[in-house]
């Protein structure tokens, strides 16, 4: 057969900035292995072309035994229109698979014929032989036991990409009722690959730097500490993500990390009211041992990548100057700001869909950016208002550059990078502020 996989459906079909579209592409990394890890397991009788939408067209008009689309809540609206038409040249079968199309299955099936469910590459060999046999259901869920899943295949990425992926482990067993990702279909069953297979992949990747996919690399320690030893002759720079209560603890972790490669931890802080964070389940976060993560990090040079949210029921709208202060108390040398986003197939989501709080279910507004319920202590245009305000406080670029000065200890290569990843947000800022002049003006 001759397959195709449509491995990301862009949200936004606007045209990008040329500044704007050199670094997405240079510095991006996949949305998603999971098209990866269907590719490598496909018998090799099959033909399989992975498509890019972010830096390749999509062939609609080319014949295919199979079409499989991968795509996100903000994306299902183009993956549907892409599926549509690609029926309206011929009947080839058409299968989601995704975040959204496990949260939505029924949804999904009004545009496809069938659904993989959840992160599993079992179940599409069953879908491959059933097509093959005509026997295509509609729902193929994950089997257990769960398979120890297989390394992805790096092919197709355009030459000047410059970081590259890779998973050693899968799933998160935390659960917070925010999280998408741990409550597809499979998603809280904590799986781990062989260090040495891990190991063979990164030797075989192009890039000088990677990016681990994995939810947390402190979910189990003794697992990463080995990766870590094993990695140190590689050479390799890297990102990874923690969590706090182990990186709180754990100096030998940080400190191998440190020799194998790491650039930055990137960290779900989340939040700095410990009534949010026991709201939310997360588990792994205390509020208390904030200053220790990043002064530890610090300490062995690396820097320190935050995630925070903003939109809790908690929330009032003294939130952001407060996250603001903190942040630059505890020397964060990057920070991502979010707005909370109760995606379908969460706890969250049903509980605001119970309590009436869904604004909408345009699923192209759900992109972590856009506000989709009702708040409880602010309006919708007060927190969107002070999301867009904190980014453009914190990334004014004479305070990045200052915040970011005393990482050049660290070398040029960390300190680059974490400039670089700061560059956005920095054009996000200036354009944010102009346009605040502008409307000053009129």
């Amino acid at each position: 057969m001759n397959i195709l996989i449509v491995e990301q459906v862009r949200a936004n079909m606007l045209p990008l900035g040329s500044m704007e579209k050199l670094l997405l592409t240079a510095f991006s990394i996949l949305p998603s292995l999971h098209p990866q890890r269907l590719a490598a397991i496909t018998p090799s009788e099959h033909q399989v072309t992975i498509v890019n939408e972010r830096y390749q067209s999509i062939p609609i008009d080319h014949l295919y035994d199979l079409i499989i689309i991968h795509y996100t809540t903000v994306t299902a609206y183009r993956a549907y229109a892409i599926a549509d038409k690609m029926k309206q040249f011929h009947n080839t079968p058409i299968v989601f698979c995704g975040l959204h199309a496990a949260a939505l299955p029924d949804e999904a099936l009004q545009h496809a014929d069938s659904i993989l469910l959840g992160k599993n590459e079992t179940n599409y060999l069953h879908l491959l032989s059933d097509l093959e046999n005509g026997s295509l259901k509609k729902i193929y869920p994950p089997e257990y036991p769960l398979p120890t899943f297989l390394p992805p295949t790096q092919v197709y990425l355009p030459g000047f990409v410059i970081v590259g992926a890779i998973e050693a482990t899968r799933g998160c067993p935390y659960k917070c009722s925010f999280c998408p990702e741990s409550h597809t279909p499979a998603g809280d069953h904590f799986l781990i690959r062989p260090v040495d297979d891990v190991i063979d992949e990164i030797k075989q990747l192009p890039y000088k730097l990677i990016m681990f996919y994995d939810a947390s690399l402190t979910i189990n320690p003794t697992y990463t500490k080995e990766l870590f030893i094993k990695m140190i002759p590689l050479k390799k720079r890297f990102f990874c993500n923690g969590n706090v209560d182990v990186l709180a603890e754990d100096e030998e972790l940080i400190s191998l990390s440190k020799k194998a490669g790491c650039i930055a931890w990137l960290i779900g802080f989340e939040s700095f009211s410990q009534k949010v964070i026991n709201t939310v389940g997360k588990k792994t976060n205390t509020i208390s041992k904030y200053k220790k993560v990043v002064d530890t990090i610090h300490k062995h040079h690396m820097g320190v990548i935050g995630d925070f949210m903003f939109g809790f029921d908690e929330d009032t709208k003294d939130v952001f100057q407060h996250t603001l202060s903190m942040i630059n108390d505890l020397h964060i040398d990057i920070a991502d700001f979010t707005v909370l986003t109760p995606f379908p197939g969460t706890p969250l989501y049903a509980q605001y869909d119970q309590e009436h709080r869904l604004l909408t279910k345009d699923w192209s507004q759900y992109s972590l950016h856009n506000v989709v319920f009702t708040p409880k202590h602010m309006s919708p245009l007060e927190l969107s208002q002070g999301v867009q305000q904190l980014y453009a406080s914190f990334y004014q670029p004479k305070e990045t550059i200052k915040r970011l000065l005393p990482r050049l200890k660290y070398g040029p290569i960390i300190f680059g990078a974490l400039l670089s990843r700061s560059i956005l947000p920095i054009i996000a800022s200036i354009k944010q502020q102009n346009k605040e002049k502008t409307l000053i003006k009129e």
